[in-house]
């Protein structure tokens, strides 16, 4: 588990580094990971499938919190609030905060988001 949270920390990294969206896809670095399948699993209430293990971005604490009774996250320096039909509500069994978003005319929009334990 320890190296799955490493993963998602290097890959928020290098994407905030390059600062461009990215849509990640699973190419294979993650087939071993005992997380693999749950990650799969996951649906958003609006009922598409969510994540694979490259996916998702993880998040800083400082970049989610909420506001009036709704999420909301910070991707490229603007606050996004997250609709509710996107949230995960299952236990989140990686800890950290995660989001995948998507992109439409340059606008980053939410597909999923996992609450993290702000630690």
């Amino acid at each position: 588990m320890a190296m799955l949270v490493l993963r998602m920390v290097l890959l928020a990294a290098a994407i905030a580094l390059i600062g461009a969206p990215a849509d990640a896809r699973d190419d294979g670095r993650y087939a071993n990971s005992p997380l693999k399948g749950w990650f799969e699993s996951l649906h958003s209430r609006g009922g598409g499938p969510c994540c694979a293990d490259a996916d998702g971005t993880a998040l800083d604490d400082v970049d989610w919190d909420t506001s009036n009774g709704h999420y909301r996250v910070r991707i490229q320096g603007e606050w996004i609030q997250v609709p509710d039909d996107t949230v995960i509500t299952e236990p989140n069994r990686i800890g950290r905060t995660i989001v995948r978003p998507y992109y439409v005319n340059g606008r980053a929009l939410i597909r999923c988001f996992m609450p993290g334990s702000m630690t």
